[in-house]
């Protein structure tokens, strides 16, 4: 399997998946040209895309879907819910509802509720790649499922003092450290260290808030409370694709 983070922050998120048969994204949060320019350049027709697995609808996970799956007619997976929210942007004849267990050609998903201000999943791809962003917390209940993954995708959203004093309104903090908001440097370290095994390769760590956080802050914390150093570590970023992952 190969991955890339095509983009991951508070404007837009992104990721590649290859297995042997199979090419899809998860989620869509970017422009279409920026998707379409990103692929291309990594050798992937855009056409060959064979499905679009959506985290939740929030803008900066689907802006580019409209007019991707309208040049492309990309199949998209959802659950049954989602499905108003996407009415005015994609074909609903192109659309496959998601379930605790699918899968995507030859790729196997198992699907897991996150908690989000809105209907959000978290995703583990062929038993070896977790992806979880946008959620205020974990829960405990699957653990064993996540335990010692080849790669983690995980959220590190923010760095919980620089948001307290930052220049949000006290509302929005409230939001975003809240169990539906999003995962904190601290959150996510966490979880990592109590996830991570002798499997793990690579830990990304995604959606790093571009007024809240800082890739050094975001790293600092994860080194705290892990400290197994055979484990490649990379900060995705707003702009620029990660380095492909091979597992």
């Amino acid at each position: 399997m190969k991955i890339c983070v095509l983009a991951s922050g508070s404007k837009g998120n992104c990721t590649y998946i290859e297995s042997k048969d199979t090419k899809i994204l998860v989620d869509i949060g970017m422009s279409c040209n920026y998707i379409e320019n990103n692929l291309k350049e990594m050798n992937i027709n855009p056409r060959d895309i064979d499905g679009i697995l959506l985290t939740h609808l929030h803008n900066d996970h689907i802006c580019g879907l409209k007019i991707f799956c309208k040049k492309y007619n990309t199949k998209v997976y959802i659950s049954s819910k989602m499905l108003d929210g996407l009415k005015d942007l994609i074909n609903i004849e192109n659309v496959n509802y998601i379930s605790k267990e699918m899968s995507i050609k030859d790729i196997n998903i198992k699907v897991i509720k996150t908690s989000h201000d809105t209907e959000s999943y978290g995703y583990i791809l062929d038993d070896n790649a977790v992806y979880i962003t946008d959620t205020g917390y974990i829960n405990i209940k699957y653990f064993d499922m996540l335990k010692n993954k080849k790669l983690y995708i995980m959220e590190s959203n923010h760095d919980i003092e620089t948001l307290i004093n930052g220049n949000y309104p006290y509302i929005l903090k409230q939001r975003i450290l809240s169990d539906k908001g999003h995962l904190s440097n601290k959150d996510c370290s966490y979880y990592l260290s109590q996830l991570v095994g002798n499997n793990t390769e690579y830990v990304v760590l995604a959606h790093l808030s571009e007024n809240n956080n800082t890739r050094e802050k975001a790293l600092e914390e994860y080194n705290y409370k892990n400290k197994n150093k055979n484990i490649k570590v990379i900060v995705a970023t707003q702009n620029e694709r990660t380095k492909s992952i091979k597992i």
